[in-house]
């Protein structure tokens, strides 16, 4: 994560030495420079709720239709901000509501402040009305939870949380603040946290390690580099860039690097892991020397780790020194932040070209687009096919729209063929895979960067997992586009089915309710389409639309998504068909 300070902190006017301790929260929230945040009020929270009413001007306070969407918008603020995002909830059920979205937020190392209320510190452990264990239950899954009993303990807690939630591999943190806390009273007094005992959250790059990794890299004959999440958490998209650039060395992104390295450049050469492309995926077993930029070697990534890159000498640039070897050994480990390791690395590297070894890329792309790519890109007569969809909104916004992905077919699509050019356009679940992820987190990537165009791409089973947050577009006027791609079924689910499990369709058809009537019910200009005739006109049509607009696309029933690697499988046998 950068290590820029947080933006400048609204000063009330003339700030009371005493206050109450709902107060003190959100006089905390406006020292870190807070502007938004989205929530859901309740009982427990209600202090803070009444504090709030005196700073609307200046705190601009979302009111989603369910915690998981104040959660999962929270983490679209952030992740196209580089901010902090908060979210607010009551206790019990509220508070457990924010479950899902904060695993997310953890294993998709995304910055988050999660508060929630809890009854009064002298009923806990009675099992008082709307009462639950928020801290136990968030534990495993928050880089850090902390219960604030006392009124006086409110702004330290305020100062670490977002320390800890921006500093060195990002993640979500839980405060739980008893209401008697919120009630009672203080003298206060904001300090900013500058670091904690223990917490080294930027590890330094050793010397040795540059050099040894320099080494490997000036003397390969086939290397190649994998970008990760964390070149864009580390802001050191151009770092990465000019480091390309110099090595002339291709690269290949994972699903959450995407948008950290133009599509369009030369030196890209595709999309790794399940659904990836092939040549990515199979010269992962022939490259001689991996460069691992910020990223973690998941299984989606690797297929079956016992044949993954053996003949490879693997370099691994990652902060978080738990995933270094956790699942693939490296040759060399540099535990450094991704734009300090580049800035060491860079001086150490020689410029070069690998003419030969891009050239085999271009040829494993020639053998996907024959087998793969020109088969989707035949319009049947009579139906739509998701990459047309897809292909078709990339150039229309030139790549550089922010487009947000629910989980499933449309999201690996999408991870295919929109060719992003702009940096941290791409918000999607990634480690946990969360289904109703993405119409929320489009609304709070919208509010962090309202004049860029967000498009969020969604199937219609996530769709109904988050679709009452249609009524916060509708009472902020939130200018979201929303792409429905309509299957009729659950359609990873299916193509499994299909593929390993002899088409025996167990439970993933879908009765779908008339969509556009429901967007038109929120007051949302929508439209359906089934032709490929209405494809152009009705993306044209959205994207100059002026508001929030719901397209639902008809698309092929059983259309499937291909390259794919099977589970267990190694990713030389992936499958193109």
């Amino acid at each position: 994560m950068s290590t820029q300070a947080p933006q400048t902190a609204y000063k009330m006017k003339t700030p009371p030495r005493t206050m109450t301790g709902a107060e003190a929260v959100v006089a905390c929230l406006l020292e870190e420079g807070v502007d938004t945040i989205f929530g859901y009020p309740g009982g427990a929270i209600m202090p803070v709720y009444d504090a709030f009413y005196d700073y609307q001007d200046h705190l601009k306070h979302i009111l989603v239709r369910h915690e998981q969407g104040a959660v999962h918008a929270a983490q679209g603020y952030a992740r196209v901000s580089n901010r902090v995002g908060v979210c607010i909830a009551t206790s019990g059920p509220g508070a457990t509501n924010l479950i899902t979205g904060i695993a997310d937020a953890q294993i998709d190392s995304t910055p988050l402040v999660c508060i929630t209320g809890q009854v009064g510190s002298h009923l806990l452990g009675t099992d008082a009305f709307q009462e639950t264990d928020v801290i136990g239950i968030s534990m495993p899954v928050t880089k850090w939870n902390y219960q604030i009993t006392k009124a006086e303990d409110i702004p330290a807690a305020f100062a670490k949380a977002f320390y800890i939630a921006r500093s060195g591999r990002p993640g979500p943190v839980l405060l739980d603040i008893t209401k008697d806390a919120q009630f009672n009273k203080l003298d206060f007094k904001y300090e900013p946290c500058t670091g904690i005992r223990s917490y080294a959250p930027y590890p330094k790059s050793r010397p040795d390690d540059i050099i040894a990794a320099a080494s490997l890299l000036n003397s390969a004959k086939k290397p190649y580099i994998l970008v990760g999440h964390g070149v864009l958490i580390s802001e050191a998209q151009e770092e990465f860039r000019a480091f390309v650039e110099k090595t002339g060395i291709p690269v290949a992104s994972t699903l959450m690097g995407l948008s950290a390295f133009p599509c369009d450049h030369p030196l890209y050469v595709g999309y790794l892991g399940m659904h990836g492309n092939y040549g990515p995926n199979v010269k992962t077993n022939q490259a001689d020397v991996i460069l691992a930029v910020g990223m973690r070697f998941d299984d989606r990534v690797t297929g079956n780790l016992a044949s993954y890159a053996k003949q490879a000498k693997v370099i691994h640039i990652e902060i978080d020194p738990s995933e270094i070897g956790k699942n693939v050994k490296p040759e060399v480990a540099i535990n450094a932040d991704a734009k300090e390791a580049l800035l060491a690395l860079m001086p150490h590297v020689h410029e070069r070209t690998h003419t030969a070894w891009i050239q085999e890329f271009k040829d494993c792309d020639a053998i996907e687009h024959e087998k793969v790519i020109k088969r989707e890109f035949t319009l049947p007569e009579n139906s739509i096919k998701m990459a047309n969809v897809v292909e078709r909104i990339s150039r229309k916004t030139s790549g550089e729209a922010i487009v947000v992905t629910d989980v499933g077919q449309h999201q690996m699509v999408v991870s295919r063929y929109y060719a992003f050019r702009g940096h941290e356009n791409n918000v999607t679940s990634g480690g946990l895979g969360t289904m109703g992820f993405a119409l929320p987190a489009a609304i709070g990537a919208k509010f962090a960067r309202p004049n860029d165009e967000v498009i969020a791409v969604i199937g219609d089973g996530g769709f109904q997992m988050t679709l009452q947050e249609l009524g916060t577009i509708f009472q902020e006027e939130t200018g979201v586009k929303i792409v429905l791609l309509n299957n009729n079924f659950l359609g990873m689910v299916r193509q499994w089915q299909q593929l390993f499990f002899d088409r025996r369709y167990s439970f993933v058809e879908m009765k779908n309710p008339n969509f556009i009537k429901i967007a038109e019910g929120f007051g949302i200009t929508a439209r359906k389409i089934e032709h490929p005739s209405e494809l152009d006109a009705a993306l044209d049509e959205m994207l100059a639309h002026k508001g929030p607009y719901f397209l639902e696309v008809v698309v092929e029933r059983e259309e499937n998504v291909f390259p794919m690697v099977p589970t267990g499988a190694s990713v030389a046998d992936i499958r193109l068909e």
